[in-house]
């Protein structure tokens, strides 16, 4: 019997922990502070039990996450059939003097280990510090459009 929509055990197929290793930015809905809904793309970190995010410790969604700690994040490919990996939870806020760790390791999956380093190095050089944003999965869901696909078209 299939793993249910909704199981954490979700995080272990194949096709989930191909899509924690994506070099394509992460989706991240959270709610503004005035109740409406916005989706950012931003880079992730899969650490084997919570997504870790950086951002910069002036960027407006924090304020908003502060307020209102329930996300969703989706993670997808580019390829047919396309597979998406849905995550629901709160987001933990945690300041960071220099650049979140995570972020470090993000930077040179995304760009490849020279070119990440030379970003990374940048970064610490403007001296201004981050915050660490951890997503533990509350809610997981996995789309492969072969074997799972969207309840509205499950067979």
């Amino acid at each position: 019997m299939p793993v249910k929509q909704g199981s954490l055990e979700l995080l272990q197929h194949p096709a989930s922990k191909q899509l924690l290793q994506s070099t394509i930015p992460a989706r991240l809905a959270y709610i503004w502070t005035d109740g409406t809904p916005r989706v950012i793309p931003i880079w992730f970190h899969w650490n084997g039990r919570e997504l870790v995010l950086g951002t910069p410790s002036k960027a407006p969604k924090l304020k908003a996450l502060a307020k209102n700690p329930k996300v969703a994040l989706t993670i997808d490919d580019n390829s047919f059939p396309h597979k998406v990996l849905l995550v629901r939870g709160d987001a933990q806020l945690q300041p960071v003097n220099g650049v979140v760790p995570e972020y470090a390791l993000a930077a040179e999956r995304y760009f490849g280990s020279e070119q990440g380093k030379q970003w990374v190095t940048q970064l610490a050089s403007m001296k201004q510090g981050m915050v660490r944003i951890t997503i533990t999965p509350e809610w997981v869901g996995l789309l492969d459009f072969q074997t799972r696909f969207p309840s509205a078209l499950a067979l």
